[in-house]
């Protein structure tokens, strides 16, 4: 194995940079074949290390959208009930340290330090080859492999793992979890995963495991087709969102999602050991949840939360209370005011679409500027329609430089598609005049809305803590 020795590790950052200098899929968008993402070289790694993904119970999960906010919902349930709770997600805002955390909370950076220098040590003795010969670990699979370092040497009794991409060839899918969860399915980095509903409800469906419970989201039919054929092939009992969620009630507010859920009485949900009262006579039970964290998408990533934490048997009052205190960077995060600015991650067609619905309960279209970036494999055209659908003050910015994207064919879409509709569009490619830029634009009462890649909002936020915007 080819392991750089020349620099030592002293730093949280020189743990990254070792991690980084192995092949990083993740800004290979355009790039995928079985021979690189496959399971049996991580698997191999795992054995060399003793198994750590064994020293924790995990749940398990992967979906289009929501999966972050989700686990960091049942991650924060479960350390509120006084359960150690690692958290793996990805990708990252501003910090790498976002990526492992103990249910959103940094890992002492001497820890993580410590951690990171037993890993390199030990990877100096590992090696890997087949009838292709010889290759090294990716970048995802260190960094998989360094998560579930941190939960076995923290000892972590549950850990809420989030797939990479995919899910079939994901590193996570070495895990043997205690339950599996799946977020909405939608057309997403096609190229790799395939070109249907049912391609990539097929490579996600796959971190379903033999007579392990899973927990399935609202879905369109033919991902929903997917889930149930896979759950009979491996015999998990599953629980999907539609048979037992009658309805969700959901409005956004300058503080949070007030959502009201009203659950279905059935077999499974006559295992919540509700009292008749609460059942109301009418076999539906209601309940109300005051998230902090904005937008109709959370109030469904919480509602399997709660599906799954029941259905597990891991539930308590502590856990509804947690979850309200949850916040999430890059999740319809407010970062400043006067103007507000917020950011969000949404790169899909069904998550922007709400994060828009939601923003307009909070702020009238002619106040709201829209700043908007997105990597190559989205799909930009679906997008642009969606945006300039509601509003007609649009700036164009580059969502960094971590993945590919072309800002200037973005630029040439939004104008062929005004249909000569009065808009005032701009390409500002750097994040700091694409701010500077939307803040001039923006009335002092309005709202600036900072959307479309993960990417483009932790520039953005690195831009507005350049600035030193008041933070709230």
């Amino acid at each position: 194995m080819n392991i750089e020795t020349t620099n030592t590790i002293e730093t949280f950052q020189d743990v990254v940079t070792f991690m980084e200098c192995f092949t990083n899929l993740e800004k290979q968008t355009d790039h995928y074949t079985t021979r690189i993402y496959r399971l049996d070289r991580m698997q191999k790694l795992l054995v060399h290390f003793d198994h750590p993904e064994k020293d924790f119970q995990a749940i398990h999960i992967a979906g289009s959208k929501g999966k972050g906010s989700t686990a960091t919902l049942i991650a924060s349930a479960l350390q509120s009930q006084g359960h150690v709770t690692g958290l793996y997600t990805s990708p990252h805002l501003i910090d790498y340290r976002e990526r492992f955390t103990l249910a959103g909370t940094f890992f002492p950076d001497e820890f993580l330090i410590k951690t990171g220098k037993m890993m390199r040590k030990k990877l100096a003795g590992f090696s890997f080859s087949d009838e292709l010969g010889e290759t090294n670990p990716t970048t995802f699979e260190l960094y998989t492999l360094y998560a579930f370092l941190l939960f076995s040497q923290w000892g972590c009794e549950y850990a809420v793992v989030e797939t990479g991409l995919g899910g079939r060839l994901d590193a996570t899918n070495t895990l043997t979890p205690i339950a599996s969860l799946i977020c909405p399915i939608e057309l997403e980095h096609t190229q790799i995963l395939g070109n249907t509903i049912t391609a990539i409800a097929t490579e996600k469906s796959m971190i379903i495991k033999e007579g392990i419970p899973s927990f399935i989201s609202t879905q369109m039919q033919d991902a929903r087709d997917v889930m149930i054929a896979r759950a009979k092939e491996v015999h998990s009992p599953q629980y999907r969102l539609s048979s037992f969620l009658l309805n969700v009630e959901s409005t956004t507010t300058r503080l949070g999602e007030m959502a009201i859920f009203r659950w279905k009485k059935t077999p499974f949900t006559d295992q919540w050991n509700l009292t008749e009262t609460q059942w109301n006579g009418m076999d539906v039970y209601q309940e109300q949840v005051t998230l902090k964290l904005h937008g109709k998408v959370m109030a469904a990533n919480c509602a399997l939360a709660l599906m799954c934490l029941r259905g597990l048997g891991l539930y308590t009052e502590g856990c509804k209370l947690a979850m309200e205190q949850c916040v999430l960077p890059g999740r319809f995060q407010l970062i400043g005011k006067n103007p507000a600015l917020y950011i969000d991650g949404a790169h899909t067609n069904h998550s922007l679409k709400s994060l828009l619905e939601s923003m307009q309960e909070l702020y009238k279209p002619e106040n709201t500027v829209i700043v908007f970036g997105a990597v190559n494999g989205k799909d930009h055209e679906h997008m642009a329609h969606l945006i300039l659908h509601r509003y007609t003050k649009i700036i164009l910015c580059r969502p960094g430089t971590f993945k590919k994207s072309d800002i200037n064919a973005l630029f040439t879409l939004f104008q062929q598609k005004t249909n000569d509709k009065k808009c005032t569009i701009l390409l500002r490619p750097e994040a700091r005049d694409a701010l500077s830029e939307a803040k001039k634009l923006c009335p002092p009462q309005g709202a600036i809305l900072v959307c479309g890649s993960f990417y483009l909002a932790g520039a953005i936020a690195e831009a507005a803590k350049e600035e030193e915007l008041p933070c709230r």
